[in-house]
């Protein structure tokens, strides 16, 4: 496969892509470091169940409310500082919780976390359809994305080593410190190329403008189908398999992370070939919404597993599921960061995680009313199921061919012709709605 863009001809772009990967590890320890330190807060603290499933919830409400905010800025002043801003904020409120002593301190200190991880996908989008071929995007997604679930696997190891070790503040303490240290090397090593803000340069393709293609709305459905699918299994699958699978709590503990590992490879994986494939000649349509496509049909993998009895059956069915995650995962961003371009990857991408957050908030709500009311996980496991195939149908019939999409041109200065050549000249042949409407890729999708 070539990496040129990756390996030897420019090290400074292997440098800022690991930059990325560590940071969104850091990023998934951070949010879910409430989640291992719940009990003890909850203890310390005369948290009652209620106040303890806000605070778990708060985060997505402040990440999602954020988000475009996060991406327009993405945009327009660049990733150094947006993401720079973004990482010591979330890094602070991490740091922070360690000295709460009620509450409103810590309801307080979630909201701060999610407004500073707002920022992290969009810089990442802007990052990559700024530095990366569209051909060569899957391979940094899936690298991403990776890292993106390595991190909770993690923070439920390191997390249950401090906590057990020092107590839950040391172990906010220690996470928010150490996670400073990231700073350092970012603004070392950061992208500094980005074109400045002057009167010729203009801000590319409104919010408006997005969510008046029917790409945009395509991949803001499918997206948020598997997002709402992927965070029932992050907040509720501990919970079935003690309650309905009967496995101990250290059993509990592997086949909560394991799968977190199958998925991150798979998702490597799948990014490599992708880039493989279309650099031998077959189109970003067929690769990247076909693996997308797959992925989440085979999440539907999801039905049978709360309906066969065996155990080891069940967890073979879950290690499918977790696959078919990491394949939809490994293509869906650098499909959105085709489309967009890279003047507009910053405000899509967060147009696009406000419907993953939204799915993600209501996911874990909608599992509890489920299952306190019918005693059972089979419905919640069925809407996801059913959302997965919704997902699939989105992606295969409202999202079109994936070539840039036609943006205004007026919104797009002769400053920003500067910005990413690589990605210019390559988008221009097959810019959809102007040379032959992307006709060429028209039938393959």
């Amino acid at each position: 496969m070539r990496l040129a863009l990756i390996t030897k001809p420019d090290n400074r772009k292997s440098l800022i892509l690991v930059l990325l990967v560590l940071s969104i590890a850091i990023n998934y320890v951070d949010r879910t470091s409430l989640s291992i330190a719940a009990p003890s807060v909850s203890t310390e603290l005369l948290l009652s169940p209620t106040q303890m499933g806000v605070l778990l919830s708060s985060f997505f409400w402040s990440y999602a409310s954020f988000m475009i905010l996060a991406g327009w800025l993405a945009d327009s002043y660049g990733v150094r500082w947006v993401l720079g801003i973004g990482f010591l904020v979330w890094s602070l409120a991490t740091l922070a919780t360690s000295f709460a002593t009620s509450f409103g301190m810590l309801l307080g200190f979630r909201l701060m976390l999610g407004m500073g991880e707002s920022a992290a996908f969009p810089s990442y989008s802007k990052v990559i359809a700024s530095e990366f071929p569209s051909h060569l995007r899957g391979f940094p997604n899936a690298l991403i994305d990776a890292g993106s679930k390595i991190g909770p696997g993690l923070g439920m190891l390191v997390g249950g080593f401090l906590l057990a070790a020092h107590g839950w503040r040391m172990l906010f303490f220690i996470l928010g410190v150490s996670s400073l240290a990231w700073l350092v090397l970012w603004f070392k090593w950061s992208p500094r190329n980005e074109t400045p803000r002057s009167k010729n340069y203009e801000r590319g393709p409104g919010i408006l403008e997005i969510l008046g293609k029917r790409d945009a709305l395509g991949t803001f459905i499918g997206n948020g189908c598997m997002s709402y699918a992927a965070n029932f299994l992050l907040t509720w699958l501990p919970s079935y398999l003690i309650d309905k699978r009967h496995l101990s709590l250290n059993m509990t503990a592997i086949w909560s992370a394991v799968p977190f590992v199958v998925a991150a490879a798979t998702s490597l994986a799948a990014g490599y070939l992708s880039d493989r494939w279309i650099t031998g000649g077959i189109t970003p349509t067929r690769v990247r919404k076909g693996i997308a496509i797959v992925g989440l049909l085979g999440m539907t993998l999801m039905l049978p597993l709360v309906m066969v009895e065996n155990l080891r059956v069940a967890i073979a069915l879950l290690l499918g599921v977790y696959i078919a995650n990491g394949l939809y995962s490994s293509n869906y961003w650098a499909i959105t960061q085709t489309l967009a371009g890279p003047y507009a990857a910053g405000k899509w991408t967060g147009l696009q995680n406000t419907s993953n957050s939204v799915a993600g908030l209501i996911a874990p709500l909608v599992t509890g009313i489920i299952v306190s009311k019918t005693g059972s996980y089979f419905l919640a496991f069925l809407s996801c199921a059913v959302l997965a195939v919704i997902g699939a149908a989105s992606y295969a019939f409202i999202v079109g061919p994936i070539v840039p999409v036609a943006w205004n041109r007026s919104n797009i200065g002769a400053s920003a012709e500067r910005f990413d050549p690589i990605s210019l000249s390559e988008a221009t042949p097959t810019i959809r709605g102007e040379v032959g409407d992307g006709k060429s890729e028209g039938s393959s999708g």
